[in-house]
């Protein structure tokens, strides 16, 4: 992450292991990688919950970023966050780092609950995740992102199953 803060795609990919683009070091992404920094400098423990790039199959190519914004809190709730570069939108993707973000929360003894906070704007976004069981539970305002819908729905605690469209690996 220190490296995209930097503007070095060279050096941010060769530390990945996968070939970052240009959409990793957008202002919106800087501002995101600043922050998570920040996290896990007031908490190095919290790192494994941060962000990862979403790859997709055996060549490594990166759609996105997604993760979750901290470890579980204390009622057992983690948040979710992804984000898939325009030219990969509409392809499937998004829903595919979700299934791995869920599917990575059910492994996770310690979670019970994943909530997703989505503008009511974004049609994207609240089509992603409809047909996971998500619930609408609320309404909050986000000093960033403006008035969010809040959606949770359970884990469920299926058994890791390989084969899927898309994986993470960390930033």
């Amino acid at each position: 992450m220190s490296a995209l803060l930097d503007r070095d795609l060279s050096e941010a990919s060769r530390v990945a292991g996968v070939s970052l683009t240009e959409y990793f070091v957008t202002d919106t992404a800087r501002w995101l990688w600043q922050f998570r920094l920040d996290q896990m400098a007031a908490d190095p423990g919290h790192a494994r919950w941060m962000v990862r790039q979403a790859v997709v199959g055996d060549k490594g190519l990166v759609v996105g970023h997604a993760g979750f914004h901290g470890p579980p809190d204390e009622v057992g709730m983690v948040e979710i966050g992804y984000s898939v570069a325009p030219r990969f939108r509409r392809q499937g993707y998004a829903r595919s780092t979700l299934t791995e973000l869920l599917r990575r929360a059910a492994a996770e003894t310690a979670v019970t609950t994943v909530r997703a906070t989505i503008s009511p704007d974004n049609v994207a976004s609240l089509a992603t995740i409809s047909g996971f069981g998500f619930v609408e539970v609320g309404e909050q305002w986000d000093e960033e992102d403006g008035l969010e819908l809040v959606f949770e729905v359970p884990v469920r605690r299926v058994p890791a199953v390989d084969g899927g469209v898309c994986g993470t690996t960390p930033v």
